[in-house]
């Protein structure tokens, strides 16, 4: 009975999660973490950065990627799938009725400063669930480094946010390697 309920629980957090979010994945951040860190405790912020880091560099959609990650750990396959099938499901019954009215929609300025109210609350939105979850990271001078490189090269050049941060992975791999090797000739040497 037990495993039926948190199946349950798992579709329907979701699917709140799916039809209360405007504005895309990373909008969707502070609800999601509200409901699956603070309100349910399946998950820690820990979780929820490494959710983040794997959803935006593996291909797909943030909230499908969060959703199925969650599922997963909670309720394996089955969760995984009612979790997604939670997300997805808002979204497709939203855009197949607007879809049906979008010349309607599109002449009305009510509409239209609508849809500017909502940016400007998704970009707040964003901004919180940034500031919420910066205060996990662990951070380091290159860290701050890469992190100060990669706004200024987003921001001043066009070179792709794709590239910028795969050359951030890899040198930060990279250094991650080489503090390892020096921690393990300072280990060797004690050693001695």
């Amino acid at each position: 009975m037990k495993k039926e309920h948190i199946l349950w629980e798992l579709f329907w957090t979701f699917l709140k999660i799916g039809a209360l979010t405007f504005g895309g994945g990373l909008a969707m951040m502070p609800i999601m973490r509200k409901e699956v860190v603070e309100k349910r405790n399946w998950v820690d912020d820990e979780d929820v950065l490494k959710i983040l880091v794997i959803s935006e560099s593996t291909p797909g959609v943030f909230a499908i990627n969060s959703a199925t990650f969650i599922g997963y750990k909670i309720a394996k396959f089955r969760g995984s799938l009612l979790a997604t099938l939670g997300v997805i499901i808002p979204s497709f019954i939203i855009i197949s009725v607007i879809s049906l009215f979008i010349i309607q929609f599109k002449e009305f300025k009510l509409v239209e400063y609508a849809f500017y109210g909502i940016q400007a609350g998704v970009a707040i939105l964003i901004f919180r669930a940034a500031l919420k979850l910066s205060r996990k990271i662990h951070f380091s001078l290159f860290s701050i480094l890469i992190m100060s490189a990669s706004i200024l090269i987003s921001l001043f050049t066009e070179i792709s946010v794709l590239y910028i941060l795969l050359f951030s992975a890899l040198l930060a791999i990279t250094f991650g390697y080489i503090e390892s090797l020096k921690g393990a000739k300072a280990d060797d040497s004690r050693a001695s």
